[in-house]
């Protein structure tokens, strides 16, 4: 029977039925499935128990006087709306107890493998996928990674090739020179291949499989990186030896946290990306185990099973999915592979939108991709917890319009309740408050694991950077979540009426936003900032107040934007370590290398 298999296997030896037993074991043996299963099982009840309290609690609330309309379209946003938050929740607090409550983490094929210094025995191959992209910034990149893995002796196992799918002519010559140069500057240019297709087919994931069809077979292992990836050496040699060991492991995602910036955006960002994923990650690999995610990049993925399992094409019939990575771990797991993500820094970068502009852009082409898991949740023979995570990326999305009603409504429901002599506001700033901590947890969790790991806030650049960050940051995404979900809810709006985006090359460094641009992308979050708060206001001028950490993003939303874009703000925060993350303050090679070849 194949490892892994779930169900009895019957097989004819010798005219003898021979009932094999199931495996006890995820495919990897790296969980007893009834462990893993308990722990879904906990952590179902616990969402769905939180969950349900607050939508009870709600509806008692909104349905005190009698049932309306403005009353039951509060209680559905709310019950669309809080799944989010509520596992990001339950979420950080698992990760905070794993990493400070208990000696066992949920890493431990990474602490099996730290200091083997066995060679390894099998070739991989490093991709990075272009697409009209900066060509020298791109391949920076590509080149100190190699360098990287040159320094160690495991080196000569790898081999690179750069996938370009650009149709900009001034672009494909810049590259076709750029690897020119590089092969001739190398001393192992064979190992260095370059590839650009005539089309687009499948776009990311069909330039991906055309590589792992052409040149699969020569290589166990391949390790996808976008044009802003970074890796160490020693990470992706971590990764490899981790794959050497479980041959069940078909795809291990690394834990990918932000490069330094020169931009106050990115910088805000990705110090609060920091503290709250790595809670966020360690207490998620506790309970999907074997069906964790896959992000499409900075994670070795093994060719065989993926060329013979992973094809999309005709998923959607004729229509090509835009998402790919996370059909490409449902489909991978489908197939007897475990799906894992290793939930500790290695070494694993990449950059971050420099601007709020192209990160609503970004997000944007997540939300077009995502919501056509609508279409595949129903795909026969997935595994329930990988079912789970495409529902979960539906809902990710769904939840953005809900909240922005709920706000549309709010002053409606403040006038019904007005009315009311008895109506339990009490109840009401109970609800919002829990939720309110409910989604910044993951941060709060971050920051209560730096203060708890010795050293951690000193590596953050001392107590009071640390503090202070810490502060801007919390404020910084509070605004950043108003202004976004005005942007996605009239996004998702145009997808029903057939509107779409193109995926291509994106912006990677910041050079300010003006303010006419800002006004012309963000005029409706300022106009419906200012009726909400005139509607608020006109009603309870205290409740105006107590609702701006959820709305004042509204009405800041242009100058945040252009405040946050500014260069000069950008270079001061470097020059002060504001939002400073550990990698400003003692930079590694690979990093100081892209930072002097900038």
């Amino acid at each position: 029977m194949t490892i892994g298999a779930e169900h009895d296997g019957v097989s004819d030896i010798n005219r003898t039925i021979v009932v094999e037993a199931p495996s006890l074991t995820t495919p990897a043996g790296l969980d007893a499935i009834a462990t893993l299963n308990k722990r879904r099982r906990v952590v179902l009840f616990l969402n769905l128990a939180t969950w349900l309290l607050i939508v009870l609690v709600a509806g008692a609330i909104f349905t005190s006087g009698g049932w309306t309309v403005v009353g039951l379209t509060m209680v559905i946003c709310l019950a669309l709306g809080a799944p989010w938050p509520v596992l990001g929740f339950w979420n950080a607090v698992i990760g905070l107890w794993q990493l400070h409550g208990t000696k066992r983490t949920h890493a431990e094929p990474y602490y099996e493998t730290k200091g083997d210094q066995s060679p390894l025995t099998v070739n991989t191959a490093v991709l990075m996928t272009l697409r009209n992209e900066d060509p020298a910034r791109a391949l920076l990149r590509l080149k100190t990674v190699k360098a990287s893995l040159d320094r160690m002796a495991e080196g000569g196992r790898f081999s690179y090739f750069v996938l370009s799918d650009s149709d900009q002519g001034e672009i494909i010559q810049r590259e076709e020179a750029e690897v020119a140069a590089w092969k001739e500057a190398d001393p192992d240019p064979d190992r260095i291949v370059y590839r650009r297709r005539i089309g687009n087919a499948g776009f990311k994931a069909g330039n991906v499989r055309e590589f792992a069809l052409r040149w699969g077979s020569d290589h166990e292992f391949m390790l996808p990186l976008d044009a802003d990836s970074l890796m160490t050496g020693e990470a992706i040699v971590t990764l490899v030896r981790i794959m050497e060991k479980h041959p069940r492991i078909g795809i291990l995602q690394s834990l990918v946290v932000g490069t330094p910036s020169s931009s106050a955006f990115a910088r805000i960002f990705q110090f609060g990306m920091r503290l709250g994923m790595r809670t966020y990650t360690m207490g998620q690999a506790r309970w999907v185990g074997d069906c964790g995610p896959f992000w499409g990049h900075n994670a070795l993925v093994r060719i065989a099973p993926y060329v013979e399992h992973c094809a999309m094409k005709g998923l959607l019939k004729s229509e090509t999915i835009l998402s790919h990575d996370q059909v490409e771990a449902v489909l991978m797991r489908k197939a007897g592979y475990e799906v894992r993500v290793l939930p500790v820094e290695t070494g694993s970068y990449e950059d971050n939108p420099p601007d709020a502009l192209e990160f609503m852009r970004r997000d944007a082409r997540w939300c077009q991709g995502n919501m056509q898991y609508l279409r595949l949740i129903g795909m026969p023979g997935i595994e329930p917890v990988s079912r789970f995570q495409l529902f979960w990326a539906v809902l990710m999305f769904l939840g953005v319009p809900a909240w922005t009603l709920l706000a549309a409504i709010l002053p409606l429901a403040m006038l019904s309740a007005e009315h009311q002599n008895d109506f339990p506001w009490f109840a009401v700033e109970a609800i919002y408050g829990i939720l309110l901590l409910m989604h910044l947890a993951p941060k709060l969790a971050g920051i209560a694991d730096a203060i708890l790991t010795p050293g951690e806030i000193s590596r953050f650049g001392g107590r009071v950077r640390f503090a202070s960050s810490a502060i801007i940051e919390i404020l910084f995404s509070l605004i950043l979540g108003a202004v976004t979900t005005i942007r996605t809810s009239i996004f998702m709006v145009g997808l029903l009426f057939g509107r779409t985006i193109v995926w291509n090359g994106q912006r990677r460094d910041g050079a300010g936003v003006a303010w006419g641009d800002a006004i012309r992308w963000l005029w409706p979050q300022l106009l419906f900032g200012m009726l909400l708060y005139v509607a608020v206001a006109l009603v309870s001028p205290a409740a105006l107040l107590w609702s701006l950490p959820l709305t004042a993003g509204y009405g800041l939303a242009i100058p945040f934007v252009v405040f946050t874009a500014s260069p000069a703000v950008g270079r001061f925060f470097r020059r002060h370590g504001i939002a400073g993350i550990p990698e400003d303050f003692a930079p590694p090679a690979e990093i100081r290398a892209v930072q002097a070849g900038i």
